[in-house]
């Protein structure tokens, strides 16, 4: 039987503002005892590398989120992602400036396609220099000053109207390497 390839949960809210605080050991711990191989975290903020042969994503999706509430109390939103379309992500950022400053560029991987995104209101918010780019399921946005303060960047899934999770431009390579690399 073939090693199936790998994959990358990105959780959204954990270990975010001193909420939801879920160490990443605990984090692995937790997701091998969902029956997942290969397991390694990266960051504080809740990106897991996996193996799994299992197919049915939501039903892989539901399982995380009911041994974090079972271990943790909170019901985190999860995204599973193959190599392929995070490959794809890579692909279609349209800021070439996130090599040489890879904290500027964001890419926020949504829950699914937005149906009747507000881009309108998203223009009218965004500041000096910010500039973004929807792109099926990943909102791209280049904030030259950062995106704590940005209020763009706070709109994004009320103008979209769909969920996501935000991660900058280093960690999105550090999480291609990982998988590149996973066991």
């Amino acid at each position: 039987m073939p090693t199936p390839a790998p994959r990358l949960a990105l959780f959204r809210g954990i270990n975010v503002g001193g909420r939801n605080q879920v160490p990443m050991k605990g984090l692995v711990s937790l997701m091998e005892s969902v029956g997942l191989s290969s397991v390694s975290a990266c960051l504080q903020s809740g990106n897991v590398v996996f193996r799994t042969a299992r197919a049915d994503v939501p039903a892989l999706v539901t399982e995380i989120q009911d041994a974090v509430q079972s271990r943790h109390g909170f019901r985190p939103e999860v995204l599973l992602l193959d190599g392929p379309a995070l490959e794809k992500a890579i692909a279609g950022n349209p800021f070439p400036e996130a090599d040489a400053a890879p904290t500027s560029v964001h890419l926020t991987f949504l829950s699914s396609i937005p149906v009747d995104p507000d881009l309108e209101a998203l223009e009218r918010v965004r500041g000096p220099g910010e500039r973004f780019v929807l792109n099926d399921r990943v909102f791209y946005l280049h904030a030259p000053d950062g995106i704590g303060r940005s209020k763009l960047a706070a709109r994004i899934e009320r103008s979209l109207g769909v969920s996501g999770t935000s991660r900058n431009w280093r960690t999105v390579v550090t999480l291609r390497q990982m998988m590149q690399r996973c066991p």
